[in-house]
């Protein structure tokens, strides 16, 4: 079988060279191929593609800054790709250490300078027989409810459809329509729903509100999807335990921001997927896609225009 012609830009790294020629692909200029892997963001994207160019492989996994530029638009017959899923077990993991963390009074444990066993002790709870909301039941949420599985949660599936994902642990799968259902049915909440107009402040006063005294909020998403107002209200009225937030909504989050003062809020700095983790997840993302590509089978994340995501 002939290589594909696949044209790489702008960083080209050995590793990702070798990811396109090693799944069945050669690499090529622009006018030549018929794929573009694009490893940076939308800054430096070609204006216009040429015609022979059927397929382009976006590097991130989250798309909202793309659908900030007339580029799906202008080319209305590309298949678009993001790398949604490439990244999912080591976000996956990062989650499950935030809300670890809050469940077990983490930050207290680590904000103390003193022996406070009892008092502390009263703030300690467990993941076993809790029930667990994961709002977006996509390729990150699905990780998760495989490592919370073992743990002896109990999980509530929010997805766009409602269909039902059978995974150990899943005691209900709800399509987003109803998810107002779901906040006052759950101990701890995850965000993994993708951002777009529509989940803008999908966690707002109205839904902490119904939220139990100690559940933990954990956004892995974006900030967008939580009202930052809403949430600093909530922390310091303590009507929820925690929020453990590696996006935040402003971002980055500004020195003097009231959520860095407030004990129980755990902030980590948009870094569940590290650079050092995240070229090599996109390299095999980008090999298995390659292959597909190759061989005219269906590829991983396709992004719908219609849907923004």
């Amino acid at each position: 079988m002939t290589a594909t012609p696949i044209a790489l830009g702008p960083t080209r790294t050995p590793l990702l060279e070798g990811a396109i020629t090693g799944a069945g692909g050669a690499l090529a200029d622009l006018d030549a191929a018929r794929a573009l892997i694009w490893d940076a963001g939308p800054e430096g994207f070609p204006e216009h593609l040429p015609e022979n160019i059927e397929w382009v492989q976006l590097f991130s996994a989250g798309v909202e800054e793309w659908f900030d530029t007339p580029i799906f638009d202008r080319h209305p017959n590309v298949l678009f790709t993001s790398a949604a899923g490439a990244f999912a077990r080591t976000v996956a993991e990062h989650t499950l250490m935030l809300l670890l963390a809050g469940v077990r009074a983490l930050p207290e444990h680590l904000a103390a300078r003193t022996w406070r066993r009892q008092e502390l002790g009263r703030s300690i709870g467990t993941l076993r027989n809790a029930t667990v909301a994961v709002v977006g039941a996509g390729g990150i949420g699905r990780e998760l409810i495989t490592l919370l599985a073992p743990l002896g949660s109990r999980v509530i599936a929010v997805n766009r459809s409602g269909t039902p994902v059978d995974l150990p642990g899943v005691v209900e799968t709800l399509p987003a329509q109803r998810l107002p259902e779901v906040w006052s049915r759950t101990d701890h909440v995850v965000i993994a729903a993708p951002a777009t107009p529509g989940t803008r402040h999908l966690l707002g006063k109205a839904e902490l509100a119904q939220l139990k005294p100690d559940s933990w909020v954990i956004n892995i998403a974006r900030g967008s999807l939580v009202d930052t107002d809403a949430l600093v209200e909530a922390l310091r009225a303590g009507t929820i335990g925690g929020a453990g937030l590696d996006v935040t909504d402003p971002e980055p989050l500004p020195e003097g921001h009231p959520l860095w003062d407030l004990p129980n809020a755990l902030i980590t700095p948009h870094d569940s997927n590290p650079p050092q983790l995240r070229t090599v997840a996109f390299a095999e993302h980008v090999a298995e896609n390659v292959s597909r590509f190759t061989h005219g089978r269906e590829l991983i994340a396709g992004i719908d225009v219609a849907a923004g995501y």
